[in-house]
């Protein structure tokens, strides 16, 4: 859930443990499990404090545990990283990935946090405004777009750029002179890189594969599916067993 869950009084065990009866579990299993649960969680030591007396990161994980416990094949994850800073978001991610690599956990996350469904999920659902514009994993939607490269030189490269752009080429700068994202035309040779970077005295320090973020494939797919830019949220799916359920 996205709201605290505490009882207030009740330590940390005993919420998960209540959890785990509210699930149908035998009260001393239910127990046992919270304990298992909450040290795997890293809890350990804050099981017998008051849950109202945890962090908000604690309590995250504190909600992760109640979900866990009586040990479904599927997660509901809604914001599970809302509120947390840097290292509590980064512990928060681990756990998520570790649950659906080494514990072969189902997942289904739903999140504005576009970085968040990069590190945990294989398989993306894109909602605008309620209908889905784009479904698939993840690998085959940047797929299409791998004709893209970072070229990074030295010296002022506008003249470079505009070579490139003579030849078909689709640049992205930020303002830059000395560094580009380039969309090459089909049959692209990246021997012309350094031809025209030559015929302009330049000298390429840097040309690799510019493949698309998360964030680049969500504005994509929003803007072919309509025009105007206001998408208002996106819906992720994945875990290992996502693609065969």
């Amino acid at each position: 859930p996205e709201a605290d869950m505490t009882v207030p009084g009740m330590p940390g065990v005993g919420l998960v443990a209540l959890a785990g009866e509210l699930s149908g579990m035998p009260r001393r299993h239910a127990l046992r499990r919270a304990h298992e649960v909450l040290s795997y969680l890293g809890l350990e030591e804050a099981r017998y404090r008051a849950a109202e007396e945890y962090s908000v990161g604690m309590k995250q994980r504190l909600k992760l545990a109640a979900a866990l416990v009586h040990d479904p094949e599927l997660l509901l994850l809604d914001e599970p990283t809302s509120g947390l800073d840097p290292d509590g978001r980064e512990a928060m991610l681990r756990l998520l990935a570790n649950l659906a690599r080494d514990h072969r956990k189902s997942l289904l996350l739903s999140t504005h946090l576009l970085g968040d469904i990069d590190r945990v999920c294989e398989s993306v659902i894109i909602l605008d405004r309620g209908r889905i514009v784009s479904v698939g994993r993840l690998a085959e939607l940047r797929a299409p777009h791998r004709g893209r490269y970072r070229v990074r030189w030295d010296g002022d490269g506008r003249d470079f750029l505009e070579d490139l752009r003579s030849e078909g080429a689709r640049i992205e700068t930020n303002g830059r002179t000395d560094e580009a994202s380039v969309t090459v035309p089909a049959g692209w040779s990246n021997r012309t890189f350094f031809a025209l970077a030559d015929n302009r005295r330049l000298v390429i320090r840097a040309l690799e594969p510019d493949e698309e973020d998360l964030e680049d494939v969500y504005h994509r797919v929003v803007a072919e599916g309509r025009c105007p830019a206001d998408a208002v949220g996106a819906a992720l799916l994945g875990g290992p067993m996502a693609g065969n359920r």
